[in-house]
């Protein structure tokens, strides 16, 4: 179940369906039972900032409305009146001197007036479609050359001056009118001929201002993009209290989701959104991480129940808040105890980031005033408490850190405080300012109470080895330590040294010093069933070996290991523990006493009967930790160890390991297993190095 993908998977999942319920109703507007014609309570403002879509379609009809129709200038109607004017006097023309075509066919029969009208009316309906009177035809006919030709001149300068400006239907009979005046005033032609010339001016003049429809619709669309949306916006007073509740001020509360009978699901996606990237933030760092979070699904289920824990702690001081009506309370949250938690139970990398994330959070739980979605003061309060808190803790490994740290937290706390007042107050209140430092001092308080009685709980139930279980384990009053130093003193010793030993070769690799040296004093737990069969708890002379067969002797070495292993359990020590007790021997070889039954028996014996059960180190500290329980009996019993001396044989004893795969399951390379030689030699040295010989212990050896 520890390891199962599956488990992992539901864990994230009900995380994240918490996290969703808690943050709901930050989210989603309340509701409010109101009806038209009534007035309001209080003043109700928007919790949201929603688009009015019947204001701006109002707006945007209003703004349509106010292009007016758009016109152009047609300016080849001017060419085709005066074209029309000038085919008229060229058909009266023709008529008049007897040139068409039909005239010179008839030329030998007298032609009449009328006959000549009839002529000029049928070419008028075939080219000029001219509606022009009698009169008018027999005075331009009659007219003499200077009299037609000035009469032409002048209807064509009339129609061209008077179609080159814009004419209107409604400006038609003013334009009309003064192309009239205009013939009037040519006082060479005679009455006759200026009365025809206003005929034909007053039939050529046309309006030529006609309805742009392509300019008229892109005018108004252009004035309709131009239109801004209305926004209802976040926080914005919809209706003052004791106002009425009219239509339009209803229909905003509808909109902004204030309505019983109003559904907007737009926030319930947006925070859903929201969870599965705050998810996707926190799924990501802690599988990242180099802790047992990232592998072991109780440890996961552990980071779980502290984040829940301190959001509904959040969740609470912001209700409090809001129902005290006590501004500044929520600065009492004890936010920081999730950052001490972290950073003792996991990582300081996982506390950060987790602050991270208390602190966006936090912001909306905060959120009273629905001025925006997020209070950023809150946020960047719980920021900083929390990072001070995991600063503070990881820089010590003392019992009383947890102490310490909440003593640093209060006052950056109070600091916090004090800088967020500064700068949005123009006087300073006394009275305020003592009360946030009060919620400041309680919110650190409450966080190092809460780390300190909750760390044990934690720790034993879901089976955390911190640094503090560490050190407890360390203490030298411990049952099973004082088992080791009373029942097997020579093994007590020797795993003091390992431990030594394992602590500086882990902490060149970065890894846990601390968890080496406490497994390392651990280790050999199992030979105190029987100390007296091991060279280290043995007197000088008497080996109790020397009495018993090698299988015997080979069945009581081998057990240690287990016995060890299973006594941990029975103490129920932390499972890394165990795991170092249980493997520090991994599947090597007994050689003493292989060889020794070898050469006993008639036949070849196997080796796999004078092997450690195992199994193999799993990990780099247990490699390590094995290391050290082979190098340290190897020198100690040397003699006269030299540097040199010391080196190969720390070599040898790597590289026999190395061959014999006892380091395949541990991911150990060869760059680290030369960072452990070097650094195991260097202990040693320190530890086995020659000694003065003084002149009275000299005179005594000599004795």
């Amino acid at each position: 179940m520890k390891q199962q993908p599956y488990i992992r998977t539901v864990i994230i999942t009900l995380l994240g369906l918490l996290m969703y319920s808690l943050m709901l109703d930050n989210v989603i507007p309340e509701r409010l039972s109101i009806n038209l014609s009534e007035q309001a309570e209080t003043d109700i403002r928007a919790p949201i900032t929603v688009v009015d879509q019947a204001a701006t379609e109002q707006r945007r009809s209003d703004a349509v409305a106010s292009i007016d129709s758009q016109t152009r200038h047609n300016t080849k109607y001017e060419e085709e009146r005066v074209q029309q004017v000038d085919d008229i006097f060229s058909v009266i023309e023709r008529v008049r001197n007897g040139t068409d075509t039909e005239a010179e066919e008839d030329s030998e029969d007298e032609v009449t007036v009328d006959d000549q009208i009839e002529k000029v009316r049928t070419d008028f309906s075939d080219t000029t479609n001219a509606d022009l009177d009698d009169e008018s035809i027999v005075a331009l006919l009659n007219a003499s050359d200077n009299q037609f030709q000035g009469a032409l001149d002048t209807a064509l300068d009339t129609v061209h001056e008077t179609m080159s400006q814009q004419i209107r239907i409604g400006t038609l009979q003013e334009a009309k009118d003064q192309a009239e005046e205009q013939v009037s005033g040519v006082s060479t032609l005679n009455s006759d001929v200026r009365d025809a010339v206003t005929n034909i001016v007053d039939l050529a003049i046309v309006f030529n201002v006609t309805y742009d429809a392509e300019a008229t619709q892109r005018l108004r669309q252009e004035a309709s993009d131009a239109v801004e949306p209305v926004l209802i916006r976040d926080g914005e007073l919809i209706v003052k209290e004791g106002d009425m509740i009219n239509h339009q001020v209803y229909e905003q509360l509808r909109l902004v989701g204030l309505l019983d009978d109003s559904l907007i699901i737009y926030p319930y996606i947006g925070l859903a959104l929201f969870i599965v990237l705050l998810i996707g933030i926190l799924t990501y760092f802690l599988n990242d991480s180099n802790t047992s979070v990232a592998t072991n699904n109780s440890h996961l289920l552990m980071f779980a129940i502290v984040f829940v824990v301190i959001l509904i702690l959040m969740k609470l001081y912001s209700y409090l808040e809001g129902l005290l009506n006590i501004n500044g309370f929520g600065f009492a949250v004890p936010a920081a105890a999730g950052a001490m938690l972290l950073t003792l139970l996991l990582q300081p990398k996982i506390a950060i980031v987790t602050s991270f994330l208390f602190a966006i959070i936090g912001s909306l739980f905060y959120n009273h005033d629905s001025t925006s979605m997020f209070a950023f003061t809150y946020g960047f309060y719980i920021f900083v408490s929390c990072l001070t808190a995991t600063y503070f803790l990881n820089s010590t490994n003392k019992a009383t850190r947890i102490l310490r740290a909440g003593f640093y937290v209060t006052c950056v706390n109070c600091l916090t405080v004090l800088a967020l007042l500064l700068m949005k107050s123009i006087h300073l209140n006394w009275g305020e300012l003592g009360l946030h430092f009060s919620a400041a001092f309680l919110s650190a308080f409450v966080a190092s109470v809460l780390t300190i009685g909750l760390l044990p709980f934690i720790e034993t139930g879901f089976g955390i080895l911190s640094v503090t279980r560490l050190i407890e384990l360390s203490n030298p009053n411990h049952p099973l330590l004082r088992k080791i130093l009373t029942e097997a003193p020579g093994t007590y010793h020797h795993s003091v040294v390992v431990g030594n030993l394992a602590e500086a070769a882990c902490e060149v690799l970065g890894e846990n010093g601390l968890l080496a040296r406490v497994g390392a004093y651990y280790h050999d737990l199992g030979k105190t069933r029987r100390p007296h069969f091991f060279i280290e708890n043995q007197l000088k002379g008497e080996n109790a070996h020397d009495k018993i067969s090698p299988q015997l002797s080979k069945t009581i070495i081998i057990s240690h290991p287990q016995d060890g292993a299973e006594l941990l359990r029975q103490y129920k020590m932390p499972r890394e523990i165990v795991d170092i007790a249980e493997q520090h021997h991994g599947t090597s070889l007994l050689k003493f006493f292989y060889h020794k039954a070898s050469e006993e028996a008639d036949q070849p014996v196997p080796e796999s009967q004078f092997r450690y059960p195992g199994p193999k180190p799993q990990t780099k500290v247990n490699s390590i930790v094995s290391i050290a329980d082979s190098v340290e009996a190897a020198v100690r019993s040397m003699q006269k160890p030299t540097p040199d001396k010391i080196e190969n044989l720390v070599d040898k004893i790597i590289k026999e390991k190395l061959e014999d795969g006892q380091f395949d399951e541990s991911d150990l390379t060869l760059g680290e297993l030369n960072q452990i030689k070097v650094s195991m030699c260097e202990t040693l040295n320190g530890t086995f190095h020659q000694r003065i010989e003084y002149p009275e212990e000299k005179l005594k050896g000599e004795k």
